[in-house]
């Protein structure tokens, strides 16, 4: 099944990423969870839970438009969040701080 991961930042056009390959379930918590500590990215819930979706919107924060130039990056982005979220296509929207499928 194909996956599209949409990015949006407020200064540059949308970033589409496409995939047939996401990560297991397991590599994507793992990379998430790599990504989300290395980048210095905090829960925002009081409960200090973090859902994947919260990871994908601060990874695709902290990271910012640099990151995705990164095409070795990006693809690991991709199959990660398509890898945790399991859904055909994943809207994530940096300045509206949104996560939508």
């Amino acid at each position: 099944m194909r996956q599209d991961v949409l990015i949006s930042f407020a200064d540059i056009d949308d970033i589409t990423l496409h995939t047939s390959d996401p990560m297991s379930l397991d590599e994507a918590r793992i990379w998430l969870d790599g990504e989300f500590a290395r980048l210095g990215c905090e829960a925002t819930r009081p409960s200090g839970k973090v859902l994947f979706v919260d990871k994908v919107l601060a990874i695709a924060q902290a990271a910012g438009e640099k990151g995705f130039a990164d095409a070795v990056w990006a693809q690991n982005y991709l199959r990660a969040t398509a890898g945790a979220l399991r859904r055909p296509l994943v809207r994530v929207d940096v300045p509206n701080t949104t996560v939508g499928f």
